[in-house]
């Protein structure tokens, strides 16, 4: 199928096809001839699988006919649960509605509440908003739902896992009863099937990747460990000898990012913390400076890091194990993204037994436990098939093959000295970006939200508005 097939605007295909995509994402080529039909959607994809574009172009669909109510409110409501993930949303619609003509904004929280005044005071055909933020304005009698006609819930499991759920349905509440309703979500069993049976009208259900899905594209490594000075002992020797391009280390704590980004910046590494408690203006500068590669380690908390696109992460490190299952599945789908080759490391105390059981029957797999010579645990981890630790070779706790390789690649990076065990130096182990360049897709076979999603979002179409509080006009005018 190709997305000429799908029956969008020209003027949507022509701003697709400009931007090198021909072929739909699984997600996108069931979803959006659903949403076009106006059918309530429940959609279960994974994080990379362009399911962004799956809500936006049938969204931008809608604004392409004349709107049936004359009033100032939106026609399109999308709620995401971070920051992060909002501004995504309004520049993947900015991408793929440049020839036509909208405005569009977006209300979220740690954002000063004037400008935002201000842009609900006008009119608005799409609006991208976080639960809490918009509940606020909403509470204030500023928000007017009476021409809104489609509602999309992007990311609804971490909506509810945030604590959402009651704003969710307060918001949903108050939009007409005629409204189309999209919802997105990791599973679509557990409180997201009682939300969707509250929310949602006969639904079509899509369930592209489960969340018990393999990772083909990630090899996933264990590390038992003795208690967090072990850690860091194994940690500083991993980043030794890997070859880093980007990588996310997860802690369970805002103060132990901290502590785990300033340990690992004094050691030389390129590293930077990414919690709650950052503000708005300081996330957004470390979250430029991963892309840019200035910043090479990332060490985030679960919600911090939910919602940010990142392309070229060859590297997620579980420093702490997530308290879910479900958690654990998230953070490592941020690597091994469109066809490219990722590694998961994950370190696992005594104590964290039954979270590693959880993980395992969750994913359905035995996670394989490795040991390095001279960083093996004085405590046996207890007995199960799947945590009995195989020896490593030494060279940085990589497997023992017999065409060896550096941690990070099958290949040998430029410049290292592939008969050497011995660390290399900074420079070396974090490798210029442009080494990466040439495992891009060609443009023929990209798709929207697959592969080089950063790069994407960062073209900004001429028209483009500027935007914290994001307002933008497209465009003539469609219809």
């Amino acid at each position: 199928m190709t997305f000429e097939k799908l029956a969008l605007h020209p003027s949507i295909l022509k701003a697709i096809l400009e931007s090198g995509y021909t072929t739909p994402t699984p997600i996108q080529a069931q979803a959006i001839p659903q949403a076009l039909a106006g059918h309530d959607l429940m959609a279960s994809a994974q994080t990379g699988t362009g399911k962004t574009a799956a809500f936006v172009l049938p969204s931008l669909q809608r604004l392409s006919t004349p709107a049936t109510k004359n009033s100032r409110g939106p026609r399109v409501l999308v709620l995401t649960p971070t920051r992060e993930l909002a501004n995504q949303v309004t520049d993947a619609a900015a991408k793929y509605g440049k020839h036509m003509r909208f405005r569009i904004g977006s209300i979220v929280g740690g954002m000063p509440y004037p400008p935002q005044m201000r842009l609900l005071s006008q009119p608005l055909d799409i609006l991208v908003a976080t639960p809490g933020r918009l509940l606020d304005h909403m509470e204030r009698g500023r928000l007017d739902y009476s021409r809104l006609e489609v509602l999309v819930l992007d990311e609804a499991d971490r909506m509810l896992d945030m604590g959402f759920i009651h704003a969710v349905e307060k918001i949903a509440a108050a939009t007409p009863a005629s409204r189309q309703t999209l919802l997105f979500s990791a599973t679509l069993e557990g409180n997201i099937a009682k939300l969707a049976s509250r929310l949602l009208k006969n639904p079509q259900r899509i369930q592209i990747a489960t969340a018990q899905e393999r990772h083909e594209n990630i090899e996933q490594r264990l590390h038992h460990v003795d208690d967090g000075a072990h850690k860091h002992r194994l940690l500083a020797h991993l980043l030794s000898g890997v070859d880093v391009d980007k990588a996310i280390v997860f802690t369970a704590t805002k103060r132990g990012a901290d502590r785990l980004a300033k340990t690992l910046y004094a050691q030389g590494h390129p590293a930077a913390a990414l919690h709650g408690d950052m503000n708005q203006s300081k996330r957004n500068r470390t979250i430029t400076s991963l892309r840019s590669g200035s910043v090479r380690l990332l060490v985030a908390t679960d919600v911090a890091a939910r919602g940010i696109d990142v392309s070229g992460i060859t590297h997620v490190i579980n420093y702490d194990l997530p308290k879910s299952a479900e958690d654990y599945v998230h953070r490592i789908g941020r690597t091994g993204r469109a066809g490219a080759k990722g590694i998961a490391i994950s370190f696992a105390t005594p104590g964290d037994f039954a979270q590693l059981r959880d993980i395992e029957r969750y994913t359905r797999q035995a996670l394989p436990a490795l040991i390095i010579p001279g960083f093996e645990p004085t405590n046996k981890p207890r007995s199960s098939s799947s945590h009995q630790p195989r020896r490593g070779n030494g060279d940085a706790g990589q497997r023992h093959q017999g065409n060896r390789h550096r941690y990070g690649s099958p290949k040998q990076a430029p410049g290292a000295n592939a008969s050497s065990g011995r660390p290399q130096s900074s420079q070396q182990r974090f490798p210029s970006k442009n080494a990466q360049d040439g495992q891009a897709k060609p443009s023929h076979e990209r798709r929207p939200n697959e592969g080089n999603n950063a790069r994407a979002h960062n073209r900004r179409p001429e028209s483009r508005g500027k935007s914290t509080t994001r307002t933008a006009s497209f465009g003539p005018r469609i219809g």
